[in-house]
């Protein structure tokens, strides 16, 4: 199933779409790029000793969001981007991805990189039907080819199969990330050559699990873990500290284990937190080398990045191009048990982070990927725009269901109530234009996180229930209490039931399913 057959018809589609530009102001390029398994304080404009200067400049250049929010987990966050609602709800088979809309209004669209959907999401969404030009692969992957020679997953190039010794690899070895960022590079060429305006959309699945990097960015990395978790954790916190990416008055909170019980026997509890210089000199050296692998994905997806902003500012686009990053949970602390030996960071390495460096990568903030507290919930979201964003760092509340009526906003494109005879789902969000605009934007109603009920998250203004392993709502004061600290769930059951009440009529006035 396509939409492409009503949008080439677009000028004629009255009161479907409408393009309507200011003058000032054309149409600008679009970067969407998307970290994987990251968390908010694992880049250095947020607090990490990563090395990330190309994300760095363009935090300094834009806007740093500080209570951005993703779904927390990889496929409920990437469903609820391109389909712009928080959960299924009646009507959701009718949701339009918002690529398509971009293409009805001139633009070139493109993605590169990982596709993961829940299962609710309707075929028109999936990559193959909304993209002028793809390179994906479904959830999770190697980053090396694997010495049997077989991925994970399959990749495609344009919705038709393709093979690992047929892609572009310009700097031997095949090297996932770099893949990715070669074919986006030959997508902004085919732009170029149609002379429109691009959406790029660069779904990297670094730096989620398995651990494996370059051999060149391990080397810069090693020995700067040594120090262990608790030492990394204080200096990123106190970082942040002074980059003003924390509420005044925010606290640490304490390191924690991962009790989500729903990940079976090896996965997330195979290794619990121990203060560092409890361990045994192997088991740091061991601990030291995860760390340092995650480090140098990141600092090489960081790399990337520099490529696609020196080809777009090579282009002579960069001035008017919105570049967006975002990662889609908060880091992972799903470990399992040790596979057999094989060098960690090399091809056939299935390694993972644990629950003491997912500590580090969430500072200052409690839990992790797929929990609905902070720590897998809120994610760093940089906004840069030459033309148009003044350097700031933001408070504002904003969820990543608020990008694609941005988006429609940025292109002109009115969202249209109907898709083939059927009403399409009223869309979560509101546009981000006026915060870059450097002006006020109402809070939203509702801010909704966590994977699945049974991790639930819900916000209304300072206000938060969430619950672990599906158990009783806990309640937190976010203005006061940013970092989950004090469950104030027992002391003011009325408030809990308050916000419970109004969740509930929120599911009902939306439709939820």
């Amino acid at each position: 199933m396509s939409l492409s057959k009503y949008l080439f018809l677009l000028p004629a589609l009255t009161g479907l779409f409408h393009v309507s530009i200011s003058e000032e102001l054309s149409q600008p390029n679009i970067i969407l790029i998307i970290g994987d398994d990251i968390g908010f304080s694992d880049i250095g404009c947020y607090g990490a000793e990563i090395e990330t200067p190309n994300l760095d400049r363009l935090g300094e250049q834009g806007i740093r969001f500080t209570q951005f929010y993703n779904m927390a987990k990889c496929d409920p966050t990437r469903s609820s981007l391109m389909t712009g609602l928080y959960l299924p709800r009646m009507h959701a088979e009718n949701a339009i991805p918002f690529p398509e809309l971009l293409r009805g209004a001139g633009y070139h669209t493109a993605l590169s990189g990982k596709e993961h959907f829940n299962k609710w999401v309707p075929e028109q969404v999936y990559t193959k039907n909304c993209f002028d030009d793809s390179f994906q692969f479904w959830a999770m992957n190697d980053f090396f080819i694997p010495s049997s020679g077989v991925f994970k997953r399959d990749f495609f190039l344009n919705g038709v199969k393709i093979d690992p010794t047929d892609m572009p690899v310009e700097e031997p070895p095949f090297y996932l990330t770099d893949v990715i960022t070669n074919y986006a590079l030959q997508f902004l060429d085919n732009a170029e050559e149609q002379e429109k305006p691009f959406f790029l959309y660069l779904p990297y699945n670094a730096a989620h699990y398995p651990l494996q990097a370059r051999p060149e960015d391990i080397d810069k990395y090693r020995g700067r873990y040594a120090e262990g978790w608790d030492a990394i954790r204080a200096t990123r916190f106190e970082k942040q500290k002074e980059l003003g990416v924390l509420a005044k008055g925010t606290r640490l909170s304490p390191p924690e284990d991962n009790i989500n019980k729903y990940r079976g026997p090896y996965q997330g509890t195979h290794y619990n937190y121990r203060e560092w210089d409890s361990l045994s000199e192997e088991e740091k050296a061991y601990q030291e080398m995860l760390m340092t692998v995650f480090a140098a994905m990141v600092d090489r997806l960081d790399q990337n990045i520099g490529r696609v902003l020196e080809k777009v500012e090579a282009l002579g686009k960069l001035d008017n191009t919105l570049v967006l990053f975002f990662s889609d949970n908060g880091s992972c602390p799903y470990d399992v048990e040790h596979r057999p030996p094989v060098p960690i960071g090399g091809p056939d390495c299935d390694e993972r982070l644990n629950a003491p460096w997912a500590n580090v990568g969430n500072t200052p903030y409690r839990l992790y990927k797929q929990y609905g507290h902070e720590g897998g919930a809120r994610t760093h979201f940089i906004a840069s725009w030459p033309d148009r964003i003044k350097s700031e760092t933001s408070g504002a509340l904003t969820h990543l269901v608020d990008l694609y009526p941005t988006f429609l906003e940025l292109a002109g494109v009115r969202y249209p109530s109907q898709f083939e005879g059927g009403t399409t789902p009223v869309l979560d969000g509101t546009s981000m234009m006026p915060l870059f605009n450097g002006e006020y934007r109402p809070e939203p109603e509702i801010i909704v996180s966590g994977h699945t009920d049974r991790f639930r998250m819900v916000r209304f203004g300072d206000w938060k229930i969430v619950r672990v392993n599906a158990g009783p709502w806990e309640l937190y004061n976010m203005a006061e209490d940013p970092t989950e600290l004090i469950n104030l769930a027992g002391k003011m059951p009325e408030k809990v039931l308050e916000l419970e009440s109004r969740f509930a009529d929120w599911q009902e006035n939306q439709e939820v399913l």
